[in-house]
């Protein structure tokens, strides 16, 4: 009974209007499914993204009932999109999922496997939804960058190792430029705190350290920082 309804739709291939309604209906819906998804386990995305997520399924789906099984059409239509180029910059890789998500959609749309369309595009949302929940992959002890800027008198390579010691701080001495015609030091750390580090207590001790000079602590890979300028 459950092969029948996932299969009934796929052995027609005629083009019809109430057939190409449907499979753009269907596409567009999905679409729908797949960009709330994406906006619902995605801290920050663009609009113009989950318009894309939107359209995506019901393009592909256009493209396959167009090209159905002439190859002509098929070679046709590689031709043209070869010309095309998109000058989008380079997105997180979970984007790039969502575009091969979107396209799986209407291209199942596309075939006529409406059944098929629908069953995968909620368990992979489900997926989706399930891996947002538990957190999956998420590091807890996630190594950040911490950047602390340093008068010439102060020696950068002992200079902080008692504050690292007491705020049980795993630090790795990354980089060190001068800044301000030689008269201050930028010293890169490469720093993993423990549980019990107490993050405000132990970016004042760096402050009260360094003469209250600039202070940026990279949080995670998104750029989320903690930073402190002079007065």
């Amino acid at each position: 009974m459950i092969d029948s309804i996932l299969n009934s739709s796929a052995a027609d291939t005629t083009l019809s209007l109430s057939h190409a309604l449907l499979t753009l209906a269907i596409a567009i819906v999905l679409g729908a499914i797949i960009s709330f998804t994406y906006m619902k386990t995605q801290p920050a995305y663009s609009p113009s993204f989950t318009l894309t997520m939107m359209v995506l399924p019901a393009i592909v789906a256009i493209i396959i009932m167009l090209i159905g099984s002439n190859i002509a059409r098929a070679f046709s239509l590689a031709g043209a999109f070869s010309i095309i180029r998109f000058r989008s910059a380079p997105g997180d890789s979970k984007d790039i999922s969502y575009v091969l998500f979107s396209m799986a959609a209407g291209l199942s749309a596309g075939v006529g496997a409406f059944g098929y369309a629908v069953l995968f595009t909620v368990i992979l949302c489900a997926l989706m939804y399930v891996l947002k929940l538990i957190k999956f992959g998420t590091r807890k002890d996630a190594f950040k960058t911490l950047k602390v800027t340093i008068p010439e008198n102060l020696g950068y390579e002992e200079a902080f190792e008692e504050i690292f010691r007491k705020h049980n701080v795993e630090y790795e001495l990354k980089k060190v430029k001068t800044t301000e015609l030689g008269s201050l030091y930028e010293v890169v750390y490469t720093v993993k705190m423990g549980p019990q580090t107490n993050q405000k207590e132990f970016l004042d001790a760096i402050r009260t350290r360094n003469g209250n000079l600039d202070i940026t602590l990279t949080m995670n890979p998104a750029v989320q920082e903690y930073e402190t300028k002079r007065g």
